[in-house]
């Protein structure tokens, strides 16, 4: 109950929007919308859930960029899972991955024709079923930004440690910085900030978006999940626009540190090595990911049981790869409620539980 008093008390909303419009009235002259965008599926979320856009001045607009990791994931990838399944493998998957839509059918479809697939809270499940069942093969479906990218990589260092040759992993890893990068190069966007991802920024330090904020001259403000962080977020970054200045700020260093997480940064230096990665809707982007190295080729299910991860089809009327770069709102997509719904998602945008559209649908469709 403190939680809530603390972090979803009402007089300290309001107050906030008061400042809020206080800035967005000296923003007002220029005539401009400021785009704030946040870059983390639980911060769409809990904007949508909490009604924060609809408290904040028409000139202060909030979008959604490619913070949900299975929307970013291409189809290709769960042709690739599907096809291991098939090959008689036990996947294990987080939850959102299952009714992701590959080029012709689902892993939930694929498992519904007596493929073993399932659905793991951590990682560690892998290990356990791995453990109990030495002559079957277990492969996890390794997605994620720097925050899922952490057990994962947690599983695999036990893995490896404890002699484990029955388990390998199918890595579609994603780094979040190097999609910022290039989200600002995009005229067509005009980004004036972003809001940072908080999980994200536990394992990678405040200190990782220096760059983006000097080099782009954009601020990057970091803030939690709940409505006054997130609106204390907001201010944060309209009090450096009108100041002129552009830095990072760190909203929630309660968590979040300049450095980071040392130890997963350690892990990850350990097994994984920088990639090119294709990001849905985005495209490929250089050293955006992080793959095996070399000299773990044994755990790598791809080289393991050969097989390669090629582009994915898709519906040709799906727009989420304009809802993921931010250039559209999910009711601008002519599928979005009525042949897209959590029903009949086309797209992942519709899937995962952090997904621009599932968050619009839930929360800001209208009649």
């Amino acid at each position: 109950m403190k939680y809530i008093d603390e972090y979803r008390n009402s007089d300290t909303a309001a107050f906030l929007i008061k400042e809020i419009r206080k800035n967005a009235d000296i923003l007002a002259d220029s005539g401009k919308i400021i785009n704030i965008m946040e870059v983390c599926g639980s911060h769409t979320m809990a904007i949508s859930r909490f009604g924060i856009r609809e408290l904040l001045p028409e000139n202060i607009s909030l979008i959604s960029g490619p913070g949900c990791p299975v929307c970013v994931t291409d189809a290709g990838y769960i042709d690739a899972s599907i096809e291991l399944a098939q090959k008689g493998c036990n996947i294990g998957t987080f939850g959102d991955m299952i009714n992701v839509p590959g080029s012709a059918k689902t892993l939930s479809k694929c498992r519904s024709e007596g493929c073993h697939i399932e659905v793991c809270y951590s990682p560690m499940t892998i290990l356990e079923n791995a453990r109990a069942n030495p002559d079957k093969e277990f492969i996890f479906l390794a997605i994620g930004f720097e925050t899922t990218i952490a057990p994962i990589v947690c599983m695999l260092d036990s893995a490896i440690k404890e002699g484990f040759k029955n388990i390998s992993i199918l890595t579609a890893f994603k780094l979040v910085p190097p999609a910022l990068n290039v989200l600002t190069s995009d005229p067509e966007l005009r980004i004036d900030a972003f809001l940072c991802p908080a999980h994200v920024s536990a394992i990678i330090g405040a200190d990782a978006y220096e760059p983006i904020a000097r080099k782009c001259n954009i601020p990057c403000v970091i803030a939690s999940f709940e409505p006054v962080e997130i609106l204390l977020g907001v201010n944060s970054i309209l009090k450096q626009i009108v100041s002129g200045k552009a830095f990072v700020e760190n909203d929630y260093d309660r968590v979040v540190k300049k450095e980071g997480n040392l130890k997963a940064q350690t892990l990850f230096r350990t097994y994984l090595k920088e990639c090119d990665a294709s990001w849905r809707g985005i495209g490929v982007i250089p050293k955006s990911g992080l793959d095996l190295k070399e000299e773990f080729a044994a755990y790598d299910a791809s080289k393991k049981f050969k097989i390669e991860v090629k582009p994915g089809k898709h519906d040709k009327g799906c727009r989420c790869g304009d809802v993921l770069k931010g250039k559209i709102k999910p009711p601008e997509c002519i599928l979005f409620s009525a042949k897209c719904n959590p029903l009949n998602p086309v797209g992942p945008c519709m899937v995962s539980s952090e997904g621009t559209c599932s968050a619009y649908y839930k929360y800001n469709r209208k009649n």
